[in-house]
């Protein structure tokens, strides 16, 4: 009969005096890691010693104990109670749980050290979240918890939000079926149900990044550093009851806000009630949106206001102002490590000298009772006030000399940018929101690649219409070659139609503009550039001629330059079904053909210009064989592919992704290379014709932003 093997019997444990216990050379551990033997001790008070030491006898010359014991395994332990022994917290000879071994043990005491150290395995995350989360469950707070496990408050949110992702992930998590940045990513929303959605969505999709995981979580949101939050402010948001998702793990610039229709009725809110406080001014109307339509204040007569003077104490206070700048600046100019708070106190003394330079205006009361105010808001989040416009119906009416009632109009008698029902408000109030269209419902999706949608073109066009006035402001010679161009087929040619200037000098607008157009780079670069020039220009036109003969023939040239890009159309406008007798198909063909033209000669570079393929700027527009074909067109037929299955919106949003650094521009956008120039070409002979001497390469672009009225020449 087969004996049956040994059963394992433990090593035995006891108490034994601390003062005979003694630190094992055997021990392996040598170098310092983790927590501190001073943070141990600590530990040791609050909760006791959670873990016995691992000891054998010391035997003396005849083999025999001498009642001491050695530490091999368990030596930050007993140097945290020899630390707590020195402090007299605790006593010398206090008991220590204590597991005996052998001193003969077939085992040695240096490999009891090291399986001590080797066999321990940490906790795994989805443990320490919930762990923290039971103990905030019963009462503990945060920076408790914190101090305990030697961490800051921040990792315990961290691994509290952790903790709150739909259990179903977890399971995932625990299965080592998703990564630690992927849960993190997951953690931005509290919603379960989207989380869960959003994972099997990554089951289709290539991409499972951390990032791509936090842009579907908040595609349906918006965030904090929008304008319109900025306005309203998020403490007003959250009181009305709306939500705030955050990521602890990245810079989220303030998180997300997870009702926008609660915000937009804030905003429309809050945007009432100034315009009605603009209103008690005497105005006759006021018109308030987020973004003012493009053109909104073509063929309105602009009233002039006069500067509130600055009182006695304000010009001692621009003088004090100005004399502290002028010390700082001597102070510091040589000096190349300027200290931060001498950066912030002279951009706070140029805020403070703006507000005191930027004059509010007065304005005349019989005119203000015929005028109105537009109320947007600016990037930042602040109110953009622009006062003083008259509409044409709004003009007072004199009497002709036939006795006819005559109204005076407003520029050349143009119509009015906005409608005039549309400003007229209510018995009530004067002030009247400014509504926008998103362009329709998507169109069908089908199978078929149509051609890009007549109202997606024109709007392309546009913002590329802008880039290209903004590029051929900052190229004079371009500007000159073009307008002569222009005039010399006015004289010679009298019907044709070659160039895209529309002279003589008609500010152009355009019949369609995406949203947001006013806030584009060029928009801007290009309302700046005016304001400039007008701050140089005399206020009354009479004076004009003699300050032109003032400037330099570069100055000329800039001056020259930005009123020709004003005339600029390279827009591709939507034809009507039955001619109208102002364009056509045709005219528009040719007058594009030029824009290229044009875009060559100046270098038109409408990504560097800021323009992106987005989905409210184009994918909503077209059909999902469009943005799969422009998927493929520029990144690769394998990047369409990986979307092919996802529906219009979902492929819409990871378009706008792919395409985000791909430099890739719709046909409309794009300027053709020329391939083989006619020796004949017009615009080839303008190019290479002699330029005046002012306009030769060698000129450089002016900076008009200069006070004293001198050119200054930028750099190259």
């Amino acid at each position: 009969m087969a004996k049956a093997p040994q059963k394992l019997v433990l090593s035995g444990s006891r108490d034994i005096p601390f003062d005979r216990l003694h630190l094992s050379q055997s021990n392996v551990r040598r170098v310092k890691a983790g927590v501190s033997i001073g943070e141990l001790a600590e530990d040791i008070v609050r909760r006791t010693l959670l873990q016995s030491l691992n000891v054998r006898p010391i035997l003396d010359a005849d083999g025999e104990e001498t009642g001491q014991f050695e530490v091999p395994a368990g030596g930050r332990r007993f140097r945290a109670l020899e630390l707590l022994v020195k402090q007299k917290r605790l006593a010398k000879d206090a008991p220590i749980p204590c597991v005996v071994k052998a001193a003969n043990d077939v085992v040695s005491a240096e490999e009891d050290s090291y399986a001590e150290n080797t066999f321990r395995e940490q906790l795994h995350p989805l443990d320490q979240f919930r762990a923290m989360r039971a103990m905030v469950d019963k009462g503990q707070d945060i920076e408790s918890i914190a101090a305990h496990f030697l961490v800051t408050p921040a990792v315990v949110s961290q691994r509290l939000k952790l903790a709150k992702v739909s259990p179903r992930l977890h399971e995932v998590y625990a299965e080592d079926g998703m990564t630690l940045e992927q849960l993190m990513a997951f953690s931005v929303s509290d919603d379960h149900e989207r989380q869960e959605q959003v994972w099997e969505l990554l089951a289709h999709s290539y991409n499972r990044s951390g990032a791509y995981i936090r842009q579907k979580l908040t595609e349906n949101s918006v965030r904090v550093a929008d304008k319109r939050v900025r306005f309203v402010g998020v403490e007003a948001y959250v009181e009305a009851g709306g939500g705030v998702m955050r990521d602890l793990f990245e810079e989220d610039d303030g998180g997300w806000l997870t009702d926008p229709s609660l915000l937009d009725r804030l905003v429309t809110e809050k945007l009432q009630v100034e315009g009605e406080k603009i209103g008690t001014e005497g105005w006759k109307w006021v018109a308030t949106a987020v973004d003012l339509p493009w053109g909104v204040t073509n063929g309105l007569r602009e009233i002039d206001g006069v500067p509130v003077p600055r009182t006695p104490e304000e010009e001692a206070r621009l003088a004090e102002l100005e004399a502290e700048a002028e010390k700082i600046e001597a102070e510091w100019s040589d000096d190349p490590n300027v200290p931060d708070e001498v950066h912030e106190r002279i951009a706070a003394i140029d805020v403070e000298i703006g507000a005191l330079v930027e004059r509010p205006l007065t304005f005349d009361a019989q005119e203000m009772a015929r005028a109105g105010v537009f109320v947007s808001i600016e990037v930042d989040g602040s109110l953009c006030i622009e006062r003083g416009y008259v509409r044409p119906e709004d003009e007072p009416v004199i009497e002709s000399e036939d006795g006819e009632a005559d109204a005076v109009c407003g520029v050349d008698g143009a119509s009015a940018g906005v409608e005039g029902d549309t400003l007229a408000g209510t018995t009530e109030t004067n002030v009247v929101p400014i509504g926008t269209t998103s362009g329709g419902d998507d169109e069908e999706d089908g199978e078929i690649l149509k051609p890009l949608p007549d109202r997606l073109v024109a709007e392309l066009t546009a913002w590329r219409t802008l880039a290209l006035q903004d590029a051929f402001a900052q190229n004079p010679s371009t500007a000159f070659a073009a307008v002569l161009h222009a005039f010399v087929l006015s004289t010679f040619y009298t019907y044709s139609r070659e160039s895209c200037l529309e002279l003589a000098l008609s500010k152009v607008s355009f019949g369609f503009a995406p949203s947001g157009l006013r806030d584009g780079a060029p928009a801007k670069a290009i309302a700046e550039r005016h304001k400039r020039w007008a701050d140089r220009l005399p206020d009354s036109d009479k004076d004009l001629w003699d300050a032109l003969l003032q400037f330099d023939g570069a100055e000329q040239a800039a001056l020259f330059a930005h009123c020709a890009s004003q005339a600029l159309n390279a827009q591709a406008e939507v034809v009507p079904k039955y001619d109208n007798g102002r364009i056509s198909k045709h005219s528009i063909e040719r007058r594009i053909a030029h824009s290229h033209v044009l875009a060559r000669a100046v270098g038109l570079d409408l990504v560097g210009a800021g323009w992106r393929p987005t989905v409210e700027g184009y994918f909503r527009s077209v059909t999902k064989p469009r943005i799969l074909a422009d998927v493929a067109e520029a990144k690769g037929s394998k990047f369409a592919e990986m979307i092919d299955h996802l529906k219009k919106g979902d492929m819409a949003n990871e378009a706008e992704r792919l395409l985000e650094d791909a430099s890739w521009l719709p046909e409309p956008m794009r300027t053709p290379e020329l391939l083989d120039a006619p020796a004949d070409d017009p615009a080839a002979e303008i190019d290479a014709a002699e330029l005046p001497a002012f306009l030769d390469d060698e000129v450089q672009p002016v900076d008009v932003d200069d006070d004293d009225g001198e050119a200054v020449a930028a750099a190259a």
